[in-house]
């Protein structure tokens, strides 16, 4: 078979793919938002229920982003610069996310920090809800997003060296300032990218925040939850038009990833 045939078919192949599975679907929930109008789409976006899950998604995916953002510099600079007992085993657990199930992470979360539970009991008697709460929701943004921020630094990290930052110190620069004039401007490309990447998972999670938000309409509801909701309950038009915000959120994360790719 002639090579040039081989190409095109695979180039075909898939460009079919791509097509049947992403691009099909994404058209067809983009075709069925804008069906009757934008009329309809400002209706259903401006509910409280919507502008609640709008809110909620907001404040989870921040403070999942800040969280991971000063774990993953810090774990990073500890992994690069530093040898410690326990190194690789400290490596392997920030990659756990990555092969644990969304939903297993959420019962987890439960079995530590439900109302029954030793250390979740402790804290409602302080006050503290932590399961069918924001935090909760939080905690589970962060853990399945926890290692996006770390892989994106470390490779930069190990590219630099730190011979910069050991001819900082010896000149008299105390570790912040070394760490502000010299380490984040040679990471911040890198560190960008990460912290995109962290935002576009916390802003699309399902699996753990469902199981621990209890669903709470205009409580505990994000975003990606409002859409199945407004879709079981046969309100087509609140569904469609915020699962179309949520692609747009997707594509804007993506075309911010691609101008944050640290450059090679």
């Amino acid at each position: 078979m002639p090579k040039n045939l081989i190409r095109y078919a695979l180039r075909a192949l898939a460009v079919g793919y791509l097509l049947f599975l992403l691009v099909l679907p994404v058209v067809l929930i983009g075709w069925r938002t804008f069906a009757n109008g934008l009329g309809p789409i400002f209706e259903a976006l401006s509910t409280p229920q919507a502008i609640s899950a709008f809110q909620v998604t907001l404040v989870v995916a921040f403070w999942a982003v800040v969280a991971n953002t000063v774990f993953g510099v810090g774990a990073a600079i500890l992994l690069v610069r530093h040898a410690f007992p326990g190194k690789r085993v400290l490596n392997a657990l920030i990659d756990l996310p990555m092969a644990v199930s969304p939903v297993v992470v959420g019962l987890a979360l439960i079995l530590v920090y439900g109302k029954f539970a030793a250390v979740g009991g402790w804290l409602e008697t302080l006050g503290v809800q932590v399961i069918f709460s924001v935090p909760g929701m939080v905690m589970a943004a962060v853990f399945i997003s926890l290692p996006l921020v770390v892989r994106a630094v470390v490779p930069v990290l190990e590219e630099l060296g730190d011979e910069q930052e050991q001819a900082a110190r010896t000149l008299g620069a105390g570790w912040w300032q070394t760490f502000r004039r010299i380490t984040i401007p040679g990471i911040r490309w890198a560190l960008g990218y990460g912290i995109v990447l962290c935002l576009a998972r916390a802003l699309g999670e399902y699996g753990a925040v469902a199981v621990v938000s209890g669903r709470l309409v205009e409580q505990t509801q994000t975003l990606t939850l409002f859409v199945e909701e407004r879709f079981q309950n046969f309100d087509e038009t609140a569904a469609f038009a915020a699962a179309t915000s949520l692609a747009l959120l997707s594509v804007i994360t993506l075309l911010l990833t691609k101008i944050l790719r640290p450059k090679d």
